[in-house]
């Protein structure tokens, strides 16, 4: 530990750090605008310079390491006669004439920086050209008149998604930000992550979906998970009126460190599919309007105690929902099949149970590798922010394998390409084990094998349909390998609580089977045609869902139910994270949420319910372990 003081205060702070961050430690205030702590400080802005003893010139405190025995001031007059230079010089050079920006009155890091330093003007007369505005984006309009040069975007496209798109042409006050060789962001390789819009301190790039509809003091903040897939991502769901305005990554959320992909951040606010808002029976081969209390009777009668009974579950439901559903389906109807809608691997638990004790590593190995395997898994298309991870490393010495039976958009990034045929997994980890141990005469396995015994800290990544295909021989040797290399494992899963399924044993395979019933228990996802054929069949069906769909349509009754923003309860992650989430808006009035309905229905039959739900997911050994956020 290292003392230092500023403005006339001392603090101790650990050695290596910065004068801002020693700063900001202490709870003083210094501006910043190219500044953000997840990203490698650049000083490119000059707007956070201090004065230090002893030092001919001001010093840019981001950049600064800080001294044992330095003595700062952050407040003299030589300071604050630079920064409202600073400002001066930012606001001439392109259009920041407020009243026009979508991110004016309170969002604008630079407007805010200004009101700071009590400036109301600038002195130089602006001296900018126009330039066009990008609006060939589905979800970020890119206006180079709002741009600063604070590098912040490009810096975040590549330090923290690994993506590398953007970028900037020209020099000094001509430079311009552009995607690739200067095409239109929307004709160019940008994932619509959004990183750089959130990152942006101006308004350079806004999300097009929430412009205009609301500023951070305007908006309600709703700390919730995604449920687009099991990484577990926490963000924040912004809503006003009752309504979804925009959805941002968390930048202090211990995983996800503000990251979110499309999915996650975009494609909640394009959802426009109708809502199912009453009860539906079917009444003379149509549906027909209803009350909860006809539905439920009509449920009441359809179901009954008959175990020729099949239920589903969606695993975008929360826990508490499952284990309740489980409760209801299994241990009391007992229903021939209860089980969820995920693309389960139900050999993993029961391999973990067959050890006596988790045998994945969590999904923070691979923010710290130098070699990641993948097998079988696209991390480009799917769990895209754990790809991120991986991506953002490859630039640096971290090497890549790729072993896959299709196309693998991540096989572009790799060191070493295998092909992989579907359902011979068993015997690629044999050959790839004999490598590492022995030697091959194979190329590609003595390469992989070379690649892996050089790595200090490889990481091994399967995806679902490996681990589906993978049997118990197969697991063995490849935890003997993972053991052999000290290699962590991390197997992907399917959607967002599908390990909280797979801990309540809702992970057997659905199959047709000659039901007569079946309850079908929807989050607000679309219901596969491969689900909706299979229920065709099935001479009585209960949907219990929040959007219509062919299914909900085919079905005898339907219970209308909240989606995720409406929803509050408990989501386990793929690498065993347990997280609450809260209810970011209101349901309509007759809209129940799926555990509300659940309750109702056990009412109905005279179920009693033991809600003990933690309990219960914690009776299964997991296959990583399992702790608390």
């Amino acid at each position: 530990m290292i003392k230092l003081t500023i403005d006339g205060k001392t603090i101790e702070v650990q050695e290596g750090k910065t004068v801002l961050e020693a700063a900001e430690a202490a709870g003083l205030y210094v501006p910043t605008l190219c500044h953000h702590p997840k990203l490698t400080p650049y000083g490119g802005c000059r707007l956070c310079m201090v004065d230090v003893e002893g030092a001919r010139t001001l010093q840019p405190s981001c950049t600064l390491p800080a001294t044992d025995g330095m003595v700062v001031n952050t407040h003299s007059e030589k300071v604050l006669n630079a920064r409202k230079f600073v400002l001066t010089l930012i606001f001439s050079e392109r259009n920041h004439f407020c009243m026009y920006c979508q991110v004016s009155d309170g969002d604008c890091e630079l407007q805010n920086r200004a009101y700071d330093e009590g400036m109301t003007h600038w002195e130089l007369q602006p001296n900018w050209q126009p330039f066009e505005v990008d609006a060939s984006h589905d979800f970020i309009v890119l206006d180079n008149n709002r741009c600063i040069l604070c590098r912040r975007c490009t810096r975040a496209c590549g330090e923290l998604v690994g993506n590398y798109t953007l970028g900037f042409e020209e020099r000094g006050a001509d430079s311009l930000l552009v995607a690739d060789y200067n095409v239109p962001l929307g004709e160019s390789t940008c994932i619509s992550c959004g990183t750089c819009v959130q990152i942006c301190p101006t308004g350079a790039l806004i999300d097009r979906q929430s412009a205009y509809q609301g500023k951070e003091t305007d908006v309600e903040h709703n700390i919730g998970v995604c449920v687009e897939c099991s990484v577990g991502c926490q963000r924040d769901v912004l809503t006003r009126d009752n309504r979804l305005v925009r959805i941002e990554g968390k930048w202090d959320a211990p995983l996800n460190n503000g990251l979110l992909c499309d999915k996650g951040r975009f494609f909640p606010l394009e959802d426009d599919r109708p809502r199912l808002l009453t009860p539906l029976v079917r009444k003379d081969g149509n549906l027909k309007a209803a009350t909860w209390e006809e539905a439920l009777n009509t449920i009441a009668k359809g179901l009954g105690q008959d175990n020729d009974l099949a239920a589903l579950a969606s695993t975008r439901l929360p826990s508490e929902d499952l284990a309740l559903f489980k409760s209801i389906f299994a241990d009391h109807l007992n229903a021939k099949m209860v089980t969820s809608l995920d693309d389960a691997t139900p050999d993993l638990a029961a391999y973990a149970e067959k050890l006596g004790k988790p045998f994945e590593s969590s999904l923070e190995a691979l923010k710290d590798t130098d070699l990641v395997f993948s097998l079988e898994l696209d991390l480009v298309d799917e769990h895209q922010v754990a790809g991120f991870f991986v991506k953002r490393q490859l630039m640096e010495s971290t090497k890549l394998i790729v072993a896959d039976s299709k196309e693998n958009r991540l096989a572009d990034h790799a060191n070493l390409v295998m092909q992989l045929e579907a359902g011979n997994e068993a015997d690629f980890l044999a050959s790839l084990s004999t490598a590492v141990v022995n030697g091959s005469a194979d190329e590609d396995f003595a390469q992989a094998a070379s690649l892996l015994k050089s790595a200090q800290k490889p990481c091994i990544v399967l995806g679902k349909t490996f681990a589906r295909n993978a049997n118990e021989q197969a697991m063995d040797t490849l935890l003997a390998l993972a053991e052999t290399l000290n290699a962590a494992l991390i197997i992907v899963k399917g959607n967002a609580n599908s390990m909280a399924a797979s801990q309540l044993g809702l992970d057997k395979p659905f199959k047709k089977n000659g039901y007569q019933s079946a309850f079908i228990m929807l989050g607000d996802e679309d219901p596969s045609q491969k689900l909706v054929k299979a229920l065709e069949e099935v001479p009585f069906v209960v949907a219990q869902a929040a959007y219509s769909s062919q299914l909900t349509g085919n079905a005898d009754v339907v219970l209308p139910v909240t989606m995720w923003a409406e929803q509050s309860g408990t989501y386990l992650s793929m690498d065993g994270r347990l997280q609450t989430i809260g209810a970011a808006l209101e349901a309509p009035e007759d809209v129940l949420t799926s555990h509300e309905a659940l309750l109702k229905i056990a009412e109905m039959l005279s179920i009693e319910i033991d809600q003990d739900w933690k309990s219960r997911l914690m009776e299964r050994v997991p296959t990583v372990a399992i702790k608390e956020n």
